[in-house]
């Protein structure tokens, strides 16, 4: 008789209380409820269970435990109650918060914040080596200003990225008079400096890819949107392709590029990258710079927006914001109302177009809408134009050539150090010659920046 084989069981997961806190006069664009509806699904998706939530309204933070001491006390009887083992803020704690806060719970009862967690789930889901880079990066200088000063050990410290911190000689010997905290540091800063280079060299690579891109003239389309707003099912149904899709917040990390097939035979590169979410923090939005060049440097965005989720334009608004952010608001847009098929009445995403600029309803999942947002991207790639002046060196005689070729020339002046051209160009070539527009007040009175060649000569 064949012996079963016991199967491996998954560990339990751990319990968790949320806390949210609406400080009064603070920009939110979710409301403390949906905010942390959201926080909840990012626990689950970081392997949480969430067993209760406690929220509070607040002028300002608590000085040592951001919320009230009596709120404290109330959080200690209702973590226990639940046999919870972790505590998730809705919001970034400051070292000295979450000091308090633990040493006020009990050690039992570990304290984190939403950026902790967002870091977490980002080092369970980056694969590639690039985004596993980034990911170790961002952890260790959230990391870095919360060690203890108590005997710590940077494989704790690192998170997901902990195994590599080792590559770098580990903890090492102390010099004279010197603490365990100050060599923890000084190893952590050494590795933080080892990984930027490391991602110098990424971004070099990426640079040159987008460079050959340019060079072959095919458009590229980057995909943004909030987290799960269907990215990654759109460009599955649109090139066809097998990208990983998951019902769950950041399914997908690392940016995937796809050919896509436009009416009229026209051809396009469709880039799925990280979704956005509110409160994403500054040190992910800094450790994944040279990813989110790929978004930066398209032609066009296609934002994605589950127009099923209640709060549809609030997620709109925080995507908007971290385009402000990474410099690429200024790049032609066009929408896609997303998940129109979960809406009682269909009907309603026509009525809501109005809202968005230059906008189409769509189903990634049923392929409602493909043929109509396929003929929108064609026109803004193609054949929409866009009123242009610049001032260009002659050195950049590249886009000095991309403008007599592809655009409406109606005007050219030689100057020295560079030519003044104006005229119109498909919008998708602005981002392209950002860097010599001239200023409209200057446009206006015919006057163009004074730019010695040196200066020129330097700017190139």
């Amino acid at each position: 008789m064949a012996k079963k084989i016991p199967q491996p069981t998954n560990p339990p997961r751990e319990r968790a209380f949320l806390v949210g806190v609406n400080i009064h006069g603070k920009k939110q664009i979710l409301t403390l409820e949906d905010s942390l509806t959201e926080l909840a699904l990012l626990a689950d998706t970081a392997g949480v269970d969430v067993v209760g939530e406690l929220t509070q309204k607040l002028h300002s933070p608590n000085v040592e435990t951001y919320i009230g001491p009596g709120k404290v006390e109330e959080l200690k009887a209702l973590a226990e109650e639940t046999l919870s083992e972790v505590v998730i803020f809705d919001d970034e704690l400051s070292p000295r918060h979450q000091r308090e806060l633990e040493k006020a719970l009990g050690r039992s009862i570990r304290v984190i914040d939403r950026t902790a967690l967002i870091l977490d789930i980002f080092a369970q889901h980056a694969h590639t080596k690039e985004g596993m880079l980034q990911v170790e990066l961002a952890q260790y200088e959230y990391n870095l200003p919360r060690l203890s000063r108590a005997w710590t050990h940077l494989e704790r410290q690192a998170g997901g990225g902990g195994g590599r911190a080792g590559s770098t000689g580990g903890v090492g010997l102390r010099g004279p008079g010197e603490t365990q905290l100050e060599v923890d540091r000084r190893s952590i800063r050494t590795r933080i400096a080892h990984i930027k280079r490391e991602l110098e060299k990424v971004e070099a690579h990426r640079m040159r890819y987008r460079a050959q891109r340019k060079r072959s003239r095919i458009p590229t389309v980057a995909l943004v949107g909030y987290t799960n707003a269907g990215k990654s099912t759109l460009l599955n149904r649109l090139a066809k392709a097998e990208v990983y899709v998951a019902d769950q917040l950041f399914a997908t990390l690392d940016p995937t590029t796809r050919r896509v097939q436009l009416p009229g035979d026209e051809l396009a590169l469709f880039t799925d990258t990280v979704g956005f979410i509110q409160k994403l923090p500054t040190s992910l939005v800094v450790a994944f710079h040279a990813t989110l060049e790929e978004i930066a440097e398209a032609d066009l965005l296609l934002h994605i927006v589950d127009i099923s989720h209640p709060n549809a334009l609030g997620q709109f608004q925080a995507v908007q914001e971290t385009l402000d952010e990474i410099d690429a608001s200024h790049i032609p847009m066009v929408t896609a109302l997303n998940k129109a098929d979960l809406l009682k009445n269909p009907e309603n995403a026509r009525e809501v177009l109005k809202d968005f600029p230059k906008s189409v309803s769509i189903s990634a999942l049923t392929g409602a809408g493909m043929a109509d947002l396929l003929h929108l991207v064609r026109e803004e790639l193609f054949e929409a134009y866009s009123p242009i002046h610049v001032r260009l060196p002659y050195k950049q005689g590249a886009l000095i050539s991309l403008f007599h070729e592809l655009g409406q020339v109606e005007r050219v002046e030689h100057e020295r150090g560079g030519v003044v051209m104006q005229g119109r160009i498909p919008g998708r070539l602005l981002a392209q010659f950002s860097a010599w527009h001239i200023k409209p007040n200057h446009v206006n009175n015919h006057v163009y920046e004074d730019v010695e060649e040196n200066d020129v000569e330097e700017e190139v």
